[in-house]
């Protein structure tokens, strides 16, 4: 059965046809037999449930982090192995990013994004029964392993929904449905641990994978192509010991196992590319990577962005509540002004890289982290309470006129067909990106606070740890805006 899509999904279809116009753009309705049989929602409904798809991951990960303290009281574990918590998601959605991403190449996105949004809900779920910190760990797995098929598809799914001119747009608000759980996550992860503790934070991201759940069958087919593709599993596997091993060698660093770890991921790395390059599909997208300079480019200085900037919400939620002795709904207040202004920012961001060279934004938004970084790591106890809004809302100004322009202006340079992989690498130098700033933070646990337990008597080292952590990633955000600045600006 043939169903008529509503005219906000017909799609703009370029015809090169010189008899036709000669390029002219011509509307042609998709009238793709849905899957389900059922009439699909309009693409700005699709666009919402993409968009609330992309809210839990970063509602559940900015939230968790006011827990932490009560976390460490309740299973009495130190400040490293606190940081596994996050760590462990991060880890496991860097890993599954671009097997998932190649997977909805093959079997289809809208088929993938499913699968991760009913995982991700599931795990989600089974958190709110953590009796130990092994499950919680195991929970927050494959919780990131949901995530990485709802993040590896999501992009792309948007970018064929959208044409050029008002793609910018659409990702724009995608993005600013991260920062909506980057902004609510902390004060109402906050109030939930507080009163109600710390697993009240899973039942609502349960209750919002319900919500999208009923309409994962309301998306038409035509979203849903598969390719013949065959798919890398011995590259996939390669990749995930190679990841797995070199994040577990720096959280050990200061022990000479870590470093012999480090070597082994970094000689597994050399073989992996080795073979890459000989196969016909890789899992890497290495004729991406050669064919567009810009690609590559702005690939890396998101990659440096989230290793830079990831981990300050968690700093922030230990030295407010361990430093300055706030509860959690006081540090999740204080916590909300980043993200919020990361919100208010992000779509302007998105429309301006529609007109202006997305990339001249995103080094822009990179130097304004910048200088919020370094304010941050002047923190100590006896900052007053004004310094620390500002340094927050800086940090969020530059991070909102990075993040839209930056994945603009990494769609923009690949075809249409590539949306999927290039989609799923950006979401992989995400979270890659993110795991290396909690690795960051971990070294410096590591060298200065060792095995303790953080707690208002530790204030010393935490603030010395916190400190060199911060100045680290203000160095690398510096690169980062050379590395994006635009060699040759967008006529």
């Amino acid at each position: 059965m043939l169903i008529s899509i509503e005219p906000e999904m017909y799609k703009y279809v370029h015809d090169r046809d010189a008899s036709r116009g000669g390029g002219k753009d011509h509307r042609i309705p998709q009238t793709d037999p849905l899957i389900s049989r059922k009439p699909a929602f309009p693409r700005t409904v699709l666009l919402v449930l993409l968009t609330i798809a992309t809210f839990l991951n970063p509602f559940a990960g900015s939230s968790i982090n006011l827990a932490l303290p009560l976390i460490g009281d309740e299973f009495g574990i130190d400040a490293v192995m606190l940081s596994w918590v996050p760590a462990t998601y991060l880890l496991s959605s860097a890993v599954f990013l671009l097997p998932a991403g190649k997977m909805g190449d093959i079997l289809g996105r809208i088929t993938v994004f499913r699968i991760g949004t009913i995982v991700y809900t599931a795990a989600s779920f089974l958190t709110i029964f953590t009796p130990s910190t092994p499950f919680l760990l195991g929970c927050r797995f494959m919780m990131g392993f949901g995530s990485a098929m709802i993040f590896s598809t999501a992009v792309a799914i948007i970018s064929e929904l959208y044409q050029p001119g008002e793609r910018g747009r659409a990702l724009g608000l995608n993005v600013t449905a991260i920062y909506a759980g980057l902004t609510t996550g902390p004060f109402l992860g906050g109030i939930l641990t507080q009163f109600f503790g710390w697993r009240s934070i899973f039942v609502v991201t349960v209750i919002l994978g319900g919500c999208i759940l009923p309409f994962l069958d309301r998306f038409p087919s035509s979203l849903n192509r598969k390719s013949s593709q065959t798919f890398d599993l011995s590259g996939s596997i390669l990749s995930s010991i190679v990841l797995v091993t070199f994040f577990i060698g720096l959280s050990g660093i200061t022990n000479i196992s870590g470093i012999i770890t480090v070597f082994l991921s970094v000689v597994l790395a050399i073989v992996f590319f080795s073979t890459q390059r000989r196969k016909e599909h890789p899992i890497i997208p290495l004729s991406l990577l050669g064919q567009s300079p810009a690609f590559t480019r702005m690939n890396l200085a998101a990659l440096i962005n989230y290793s830079a900037t990831f981990a300050v919400t968690f700093l922030m939620s230990l030295y407010l509540q361990v430093v300055r002795g706030f509860g959690p709904a006081a540090a999740g207040s204080l916590l909300l002004l980043q993200p919020l202004a990361q919100m208010v920012c992000s779509p302007v961001a998105g429309r301006l890289s529609d007109r202006i060279d997305p990339s001249l934004l995103a080094s822009a938004g990179m130097i304004i982290s910048a200088g919020s970084l370094l304010w941050i790591s002047s923190f100590d106890a006896g900052t007053p309470v004004v310094m620390i809004i500002g340094g927050f809302l800086c940090l969020g100004i530059g991070l909102a006129f990075f993040s839209s322009p930056n994945t603009n202006a990494i769609m923009s340079t690949v075809e249409r067909h590539d949306y999927g992989t290039a989609s799923a690498l950006l979401a992989m130098m995400r979270s890659l990106g993110m795991m290396l700033s909690m690795s960051i933070v971990m070294v410096f646990f590591s060298l200065v606070l060792g095995t303790g337990i953080i707690s208002p008597e530790q204030s010393t080292e935490f603030l010395a740890s916190m400190h060199l952590a911060l100045i680290t990633c203000f160095v690398l955000t510096v690169t980062g805006a050379a590395l994006s600045w635009p060699r040759h600006p967008r006529k």
